[in-house]
């Protein structure tokens, strides 16, 4: 069987200028774009943008000024900072210094006393009362300054002002209650300056039941 062949412009022998420039549009899709010429490139986006314009000298001038203000203040400032702090320091020491001495001042008449008794020629019995009298001198000034004894026998043992020495039996007394003080305890208002050393009670009649 015979094979046609379908006729085109291009294979038309009527029309051999249409051929011929057909065959050279296919040829030239075919070659490559010509090279540029020689010393030029092709221009990427990023390289057509404008050179950055150099930051002028009084600029550069001024910056620097104002670089040196913002130094030599933060240096002033550290400076008055160490200042103050050394300031509050030292007050704080002179305020620590005029308080002890009002308490110092306070307990130098007991001192006068121990030493006047220390130096009494009279009987046990006339210095055991001068003892006394200046422990109530002593217990006086110390409730002035707001200090006050811890309370002990007869209470309620509690850990956080008592501190138990060891226990008694005693059948007079409530199960774990203060039998004895052995050290008084202080505190300062509410604060607790020391527990009291104590000695509990202990209930055998209670405990039983």
């Amino acid at each position: 069987m015979k094979q046609e062949r379908d006729l085109t412009v291009v294979d038309s022998p009527e029309f051999p200028d249409r051929a011929a420039e057909a065959q050279e549009e296919n040829t030239d899709a075919r070659t490559e774009l010509p090279a540029p010429p020689a010393g030029e490139e092709l221009a990427s986006p990023a390289r057509r943008e404008a050179p950055a314009e150099p930051v002028p000298s009084t600029e550069i001038e001024r910056l620097k000024a104002e670089r040196d203000q913002l130094l030599d203040r933060l240096a002033r400032l550290q400076a008055e900072f160490d200042n103050a702090r050394k300031r509050v320091e030292r007050e704080r020491a002179e305020f620590r210094e005029f308080v002890a001495g009002g308490v110092v001042e306070q307990f130098l008449p007991v001192l006068d006393n121990f030493e006047l008794a220390l130096k009494s020629t009279g009987t046990a019995h006339q210095l055991r009362s001068g003892v006394s009298l200046i422990v109530k001198q002593m217990e006086e000034i110390l409730g002035k300054m707001q200090v006050s004894a811890v309370p002990t026998v007869g209470e309620a043992f509690d850990p956080r002002i008592h501190e138990a020495l060891g226990t008694v039996e005693r059948d007079d007394l409530p199960d774990q209650h203060v039998a004895e003080e052995v050290r008084r305890g202080y505190r300062l208002r509410e604060r607790l300056l020391r527990p009291a050393l104590v000695r509990v009670a202990h209930n055998p009649k209670q405990v039983e039941e």
